[in-house]
């Protein structure tokens, strides 16, 4: 029976030890401030960008078209699911995030092609006048919305590559050190149990995790101005919940590791993958099917996806219950793991 008392203390004596390592909580804080505020100038111009032209359906249904083949414009193919009024491609270029979105028409209307443009995109007006140099029979839709700076689109992943760190290597670390030093055999012979050391350092961690990053959010956004069309408290819940499967994949890799030099290996292993494939820093849009088929196993790619959601797009607990139900799994298979593979002593 695990005793509430004994886990509080556990809970207590873990946040004390972080936050009286003044160089770690400074860090934990800086160190994504600095990163975003170094994107946003970085990213300040975008107009010099290539052009971006997206089309739904096959890339080669365009590839009659001279724009298909100018070496400064960029083509990204959407699947055609019948319903571009609400697709992910329709939404970037509402958001100056795409310049142009074609369809090859059918002969039936009497259009070759469809087009949408949003009329606010300077970039979208110049590609929009090289598609009509193409001489076909064209069907033009417009549609309106504010530009998504490169920042707002990038802090969901920041802010979740910043829970992802803090998750794994605090876990991780800290758990691999103690068995290390033989804390954890000493505790063994104590009257606490596994179950309630292990709750006491994922409840600790979370809340560090939790209350550092609300801190950066809330710090940035008064600076940057984020878009966030969503609700925080869901923002908040979705940062809750891959904090969570973030640690239960850290105690997997410290439940039985005691070399610190192993553990950083396997920490390592699992975050650059995850910071390359999980959309954080640039779109998976076009990208070989592969990745993107890789990318859906990884937490990271869940938690991103779901704040960037609520974030640019204002969506609600169903709109991402897909993503949080591979959070609440990820979590539970790991959690299991752990317990099963947990040690409290090196071999």
């Amino acid at each position: 029976m695990m005793k509430l008392k004994t886990v509080v203390t556990l809970i207590i004596a873990r946040n004390k030890e972080f936050y009286r390592d003044k160089g770690s909580v400074t860090w934990a804080i800086l160190f994504p401030l600095l990163v975003m505020v170094g994107i946003n100038f970085a990213f300040k111009n975008q107009n010099q960008e290539l052009f971006k032209i997206g089309v739904i359906g096959d890339k080669a249904s365009i590839e009659p078209l001279s724009i298909a083949h100018h070496p400064w414009i960029t083509v990204v193919p959407y699947p055609d699911d019948g319903d571009v009024e609400h697709s992910k491609a329709l939404f970037k270029v509402r958001h100056h995030q795409l310049d142009l979105l074609l369809k090859m028409g059918g002969e039936q209307n009497g259009t070759a092609i469809q087009y949408w443009i949003n009329p606010e995109s300077s970039r979208g007006e110049a590609a929009e006048l090289m598609l009509k140099n193409e001489h076909v029979r064209l069907s033009k839709e417009v549609v309106t919305g504010r530009a998504i700076r490169y920042v707002d689109w990038v802090i969901p992943g920041i802010l979740s590559m910043n829970i992802m760190f803090g998750a794994l290597f605090g876990i991780g670390y800290v758990i691999v050190r103690y068995r290390k030093m033989e804390v954890l055999k000493r505790m063994q012979a104590t009257p606490v149990s596994a179950l309630e050391y292990l709750t006491a350092q994922v409840i600790s961690r979370l809340m560090i995790i939790l209350l550092i990053s609300c801190v950066i959010f809330t710090g940035c956004n008064y600076v940057l101005h984020f878009v966030v069309q969503g609700s925080y408290l869901l923002l908040f819940f979705i940062a809750a919940l891959g904090g969570f499967a973030m640690i239960s994949l850290g105690l997997v890799m410290a439940s039985r590791t005691d070399s610190e030099e192993l553990a950083g290996g396997l920490l390592n292993f699992a975050t650059f993958p995850m910071m390359l494939l999980s959309e954080v820093w640039f779109s998976l849009d076009g990208s070989p099917q592969w990745m993107q088929t890789l990318s859906h196993y990884m937490p990271l790619t869940h938690m991103v996806s779901a704040a960037r959601k609520v974030m640019l797009e204002g969506a609600t607990f169903s709109d991402i219950s897909l993503h949080l139900s591979v959070l609440g799994s990820m979590s539970i298979i790991c959690l299991v793991l752990a317990s099963v593979m947990f040690r409290w002593s090196k071999s």
